[in-house]
């Protein structure tokens, strides 16, 4: 969220889609640094403890928040969005299919020269390889299924898309290994 939000600034971009926001630290974040945020979270659970936060913060005038399965087409009308957002949403239970028909969804909806910057965790994670296997890509490890990345992966969802960067870094003390993902729509 803080490299992205340096790129929101640098573009312009004031207001962005969130997709999967989980308990919203980022939405939270990106409201407090004035960009208006569209939230998307398949969880009833994630979008009440989100509202919660908006409403500590008093933030309504800047999230807005639904609840969303984003393996629908997006709610969102062509080319109308800035920029989207996701932090750990592709490594979810998706297929790789359900990821490139997210890609064309984000595609559709951003205007020309919009970002999808997202992150994921890649195949030098230490869970990758360990727990069940649940095919492509997929192992579930206490009953949480995480999806991992190599930058093939990366390229052949990003169809459409100019791939600016995809970067290392590492998150939390086990660590976590993961790509940022920084794509620019043609």
């Amino acid at each position: 969220a803080l490299s992205a939000l340096q790129i929101f600034r640098k573009e312009n971009i004031k207001e962005i889609t969130e997709l999967g926001p989980g308990l919203g630290r980022d939405t939270i974040f990106f409201a407090k640094n004035n960009i208006n945020v569209k939230a998307l979270d398949y969880s009833p659970a994630a979008i009440n403890e989100i509202t919660k936060k908006v409403e500590k913060n008093n933030l309504t005038n800047k999230i807005s928040l639904k609840i969303f399965d984003i393996r629908k087409k997006l709610p969102f009308n062509n080319v109308s969005v800035e920029a989207c957002f996701s932090h750990m949403l592709y490594c979810m239970a998706l297929s790789t299919s359900d990821l490139k028909n997210l890609n064309k969804e984000v595609l559709r909806i951003l205007k020309p020269g919009g970002y999808n910057i997202f992150t994921v965790r890649n195949i030098g994670d230490g869970d990758y390889k360990r727990g069940t296997h649940r095919g492509e890509d997929l192992y579930e490890n206490d009953g949480f299924i995480v999806h991992f990345f190599s930058k093939e992966k990366i390229n052949q969802i990003s169809e459409g898309f100019k791939v600016l960067k995809v970067e290392s870094f590492e998150e939390g003390t086990f660590p976590r290994r993961l790509y940022k993902v920084i794509l620019k729509k043609q």
